[in-house]
C-alpha cells in the first residue's frame, strides 16, 4: 500500500509553517525570518518516503490587513484549502499563552474557511519549547477546542523537532492511497528561478529594518547556465515602492547590497550545486503593492 496526498499548512503569520515544512524536507525550500508575513506565495514541498509521498503547501499567513497585496496573499492561502487532502493549522503556543486575548482575534477568521473546506484537520500547537509555564497552555487548548471541536491537537516544536514525527505519522494515516506523482529526488514544484528570488528576498528581510522589507519584491531578469559551463549567470532586480528606500537597500558605498548579494550567491550556489555569478540591481516601482498586474506577474494569489 502506497499513500499520496496534499497537505495545506495554514495559520497566522509567523506561526512556523515554513519552518515545519523545511524540517520535514531536511533542507530549506521556503524562506524563513523572525518577521511575520515572510511567505508571500503558496510554496510546495515534496516529502517522499518508501511508503508515501506528501506534498506540503506552505501558505501565506492568514491576517486581516488591507490592501491589494494582502488580499492576494489571502487568496493564495484559501486556494490551498480547495485542493488539499488534509489541513494542518499551525498556531503559536508561546504567543497565545502569553497573550490569550490574541488567540480568537487571530484564529477566528481562519476557523470558518477551514471548516468549510471539509478536510480532516490537525492542529499543530507550535513553539511549545518556548512555553516555560505549562499551566498557561490550558486556556489556550480550551479555546482551540472551541474553534476546532473535531480536530486532533498535537503539541510540536517545528524548530526543535519535538512532536513533529507524531504529527507526520497522523498525516500519513489521514492521506489517501495512491501512487507517487513526483520523482523521489524532487523536493518542490517551485522553479529554481523562483527559489533563487526567494533566497534574495530572505536576505533583504534580515538586512532591512522595520517595514522596509514589505515594500520590496525580487524578480530574476536573466538566467544563463550555458554561456559559461559550470557557472550560472544570474541577474536579479530588487523593486522598492519608494524612492527614498533605494539608498537604504544599497547602503553606504553599496555595502548593504554587496552583503545581500554575497549571502544570496552562496545559498543559490548550494541550491544549484555549482558556481554562481549574481548581479543585483535596485529599481523604484511606485505603488507596486497595489498593482494587480504586477502582483500576478510575481506569482501572488496563485
Amino acid at each position: 500500500m502506497h499513500k499520496f496526498g496534499t497537505v495545506a499548512l495554514v495559520g497566522p503569520p509567523n506561526a512556523g509553517k515554513s519552518t515545519l515544512m523545511n524540517r520535514y524536507l531536511g533542507q530549506k525550500v521556503a524562506i524563513v525570518s523572525p518577521r511575520p508575513q515572510t511567505t508571500r506565495n503558496r510554496i510546495s514541498g515534496i516529502l517522499t518516503t518508501d511508503d508515501a509521498q506528501v506534498v506540503f503547501l506552505d501558505t501565506p499567513g492568514i491576517h486581516q490587513l488591507r490592501g491589494k497585496m494582502n488580499r492576494f496573499l489571502l487568496e493564495s492561502a484559501w486556494n490551498a484549502l480547495a485542493g488539499c487532502d488534509a489541513v494542518v493549522v499551525l498556531v503559536d503556543a508561546a504567543l497565545y499563552a502569553a497573550k490569550p486575548s490574541l488567540l480568537k482575534k487571530e484564529l477566528k477568521p481562519l476557523a470558518g474557511p477551514v471548516a468549510e473546506a471539509g478536510r480532516p484537520v490537525l492542529v499543530a500547537v507550535n513553539k511549545i519549547d518556548r512555553v516555560k509555564d505549562k499551566p498557561t497552555m490550558l486556556p489556550v487548548m480550551a479555546a482551540l477546542g472551541e474553534l476546532w471541536p473535531e480536530a486532533e491537537f498535537i503539541p510540536v516544536s517545528a524548530l526543535r523537532g519535538k512532536g513533529t514525527e507524531e504529527l507526520l505519522a497522523r498525516i500519513l494515516d489521514i492521506i489517501p492511497e495512491g501512487p507517487p506523482m513526483f520523482p523521489e529526488d524532487q523536493i518542490s514544484t517551485a522553479p529554481v528561478r523562483f527559489m533563487a528570488a526567494e533566497i534574495i528576498r530572505e536576505k533583504l528581510f534580515y538586512s532591512l529594518r522595520q517595514e522596509l522589507p514589505y515594500s520590496t519584491a525580487v524578480e530574476i531578469e536573466a538566467w544563463d547556465e550555458t554561456s559559461r559551463p559550470g557557472l550560472a549567470l544570474v541577474n536579479a532586480v530588487i523593486y522598492t515602492a519608494q524612492k527614498n528606500h533605494k539608498g537604504m537597500i544599497i547602503g553606504k558605498q553599496g555595502a548593504n547590497l554587496k552583503r545581500i548579494g554575497s549571502e544570496a550567491r552562496k545559498e543559490i550556489a548550494e541550491l544549484l550545486g555549482g558556481k554562481v555569478h549574481l548581479e543585483l540591481w535596485v529599481k523604484v516601482r511606485s505603488g507596486w503593492t497595489e498593482d494587480p498586474g504586477f502582483l500576478r506577474a510575481m506569482g501572488l494569489g496563485e
